[in-house]
């Protein structure tokens, strides 16, 4: 796509579905008022594309701050996760019209497989997988998502997924941001058409303490998160950063009068290991 010039810009999906280039997330935003605020401060700052799972036990004050924004449903792409112990065919149909009844909605923009291999389902994760790949597809077709995908998904793990699908997944969303950009997975997705989003885009709070980003920031007078979801951008990701404070939520979005240099965004680039590195999904004991 060309250059974006707003939080409103879109990537095309692989189904034609059009999806806001950065996303709001609300990982360990608590339920409640936290919620609904912050999911308001978002969408008044501009943001149309929210980004919650069953598993952050927050849909409810989600949907309520979706509700309380005024912003049309239409104009709002919301994603929601199924959660591990809910994986199979008739656990996931149900899940699915519970997180429906939460966030106060009759569809969700994007479903999400949230983890490939629970501890639940660690032997027989493939066909688990299988069976609950058919009622995403279901759910799909009955109009309660216009797109499902994955989330902390590996090349073996869409491998398997892949035999039996009859949709391929949209989306794979990922731990993605300077410190490890997970370049097989990436380059896995951009083969078969899966956008990568990126969870923790600003990674853990260290990398707010790594020098070249501070010295970067100062450079272009922007913030360190600035810099880092403007690279992301200039990636092709599709960030999804966090924040319950209003003033941050807005400074998050003002990344569209400013482009990162080749030469910094190759610094950028080499900064792997410096703010964590993403959970095996093979070994998570979850």
């Amino acid at each position: 796509m060309a250059s974006p010039t707003s939080l409103t810009d879109t990537y095309t999906l692989a189904n034609g579905v059009k999806i806001p280039i950065v996303g709001f997330g609300t990982w360990q935003t608590p339920d409640g008022d936290v919620a609904r605020e912050s999911v308001k401060a978002a969408l008044e700052a501009g943001y149309r594309h929210i980004d919650t799972a069953a598993a952050y036990y927050n849909e409810e004050g989600v949907g309520q701050g979706i509700k309380d924004s005024g912003v049309a449903r239409g104009d709002i792409f919301l994603t929601t996760k199924l959660w591990n112990d809910d994986h199979g065919y008739d656990t996931t149909l149900k899940a699915m019209d519970e997180s429906l009844r939460k966030l106060g909605t009759d569809y969700v923009d994007l479903y999400l497989i949230h983890w490939p291999r629970p501890k639940k389902f660690h032997d027989d994760w493939k066909d688990v997988n299988a069976a609950t790949w058919r009622a995403m597809e279901e759910i799909l077709r009955a109009g309660k998502a216009r797109a499902i995908g994955v989330s902390n998904f590996r090349p073996q793990h869409l491998d398997a997924l892949l035999e039996t699908a009859e949709i391929a997944p949209v989306v794979n969303q990922i731990f993605l941001n300077p410190s490890d950009q997970q370049p097989a997975v990436v380059a896995y997705n951009t083969a078969h058409n899966i956008l990568s989003e990126g969870y923790s885009p600003l990674g853990t709070g260290k990398i707010f303490k790594v020098p070249e980003l501070q010295e970067m920031a100062d450079r272009y007078s922007r913030s360190i998160a600035q810099i880092v979801l403007r690279w992301s951008l200039q990636h092709g990701y599709l960030p999804l950063p966090k924040s319950v404070h209003a003033d941050r939520i807005a400074e998050n979005g003002r990344l569209f009068d400013f482009e990162i240099s080749p030469s910094d965004m190759l610094t950028i680039d080499s900064l792997k290991g410096v703010a964590g590195e993403p959970t095996d999904p093979d070994t998570a004991q979850f």
